[in-house]
This record gives C-alpha cells, structure tokens and sequence, in this order.
C-alpha cells in the first residue's frame, strides 16, 4: 500500500495537536510503505503516525476531553478537512465505539488507547456518539483530504468497508 501523507506534512498542517516523540517510544517497521514515505501502513482508524501519536496522548490522560477535541475538530473545519485531523477523528471515534462495548481489531498500534480504555472510568454522553457519527459523515465528504487521498489509492475500497465498520459499531 503506498503512503498516504508524511509525519512533516502533519506538523506543518496546523493542526491543533502537538508534535509527539512516537518514534522515541515505539519500533517498528512499514513493510507496506513507499521508501521514504512513512505515514500510513493500514485501513485501520490507528494505522496511521497521526492517530497512533494521538494515542500515546490518549494514554497519559484521565478523561474525554481528547477524544471530544479529536471529533470536534473534524466537525469545526468549515471549508476542507485535513487529512491529519480526519485521521485524529478516526481513531477518537473508535475509542467511542470501544467504550461502548463494540470492539475493533486490537493490534500494536491500537494497545496505548486499549489500555486507556481499561483502567480509565468514564460515562459517554450520548451527544458524543451524535458528534461522532457527524465526524464520519464529514471525514467521507467531498472536502475532506482523507477520502481524496484514499481515492486516489488501491485501497480506497477496504479503507471505506473500515470506516462503515466503525459507524456500525457506534450503534444507531
């Protein structure tokens, strides 16, 4: 699969969210990815640096208010959507559906927010799940540079079947 987008162009996007020490606490490789281009090696909402860096930050926290400031972000970008901020949304979103008992593939790169999910004792107000479902619906609109990027791949059709799993696992 080829690289979607590299780690630069995430801390040159100005997003919100600040620039993390991932490769400081994780090794691993990208047997998927183009030479020189490391930045998404899976369909999965945490297969990406920028929702694998935000899950780190997840980890360290005791409460919601990443994963509210995640979906919020995606739903305040009034003109076009961010590839990073999309990516961001992605993984709060299925930190949602995983509290809400509806679990996706755990692998690697999902294990610093399943811990999270574990030890921290939080109630999901259902407004959340609302934002949620209206984070999908914006990430898969015609100005998000998340669905052009995966268009514009081989795997446009598996990352979609990903993302319609995910809005199914947060309930109707």
């Amino acid at each position: 699969m080829r690289s979607l987008y590299s780690p630069t162009r995430w801390y040159s996007s100005g997003s919100n969210y600040p620039k993390h020490s991932f490769y400081d606490r994780v090794s691993w490789s990208c047997n998927g990815c183009l030479e020189g281009e490391m930045g998404t090696w899976s369909v999965d909402a945490f297969g990406n640096d920028d929702a694998a860096d935000w899950a780190f930050e997840l980890a360290e926290s005791n409460d919601l208010s990443l994963v509210e400031a995640a979906i919020d972000g995606a739903l305040a970008e009034s003109d076009y959507l961010e590839a990073p901020d999309a990516a961001i949304a992605l993984a709060a979103i299925e930190v949602i559906a995983r509290l809400n008992g509806n679990w996706g593939d755990r692998n690697a790169y999902s294990e610093p927010a399943d811990a999270w999910i574990a030890q921290v004792n939080v109630q999901l107000n259902p407004e959340l799940l609302v934002r949620a479902r209206a984070a999908i619906n914006r990430i898969l609109s015609e100005d998000s540079e998340m669905l052009e990027l995966w268009q514009d791949s081989g795997d446009h059709e598996a990352w979609l079947g990903s993302v319609e799993n995910l809005r199914s696992r947060l309930g109707a």
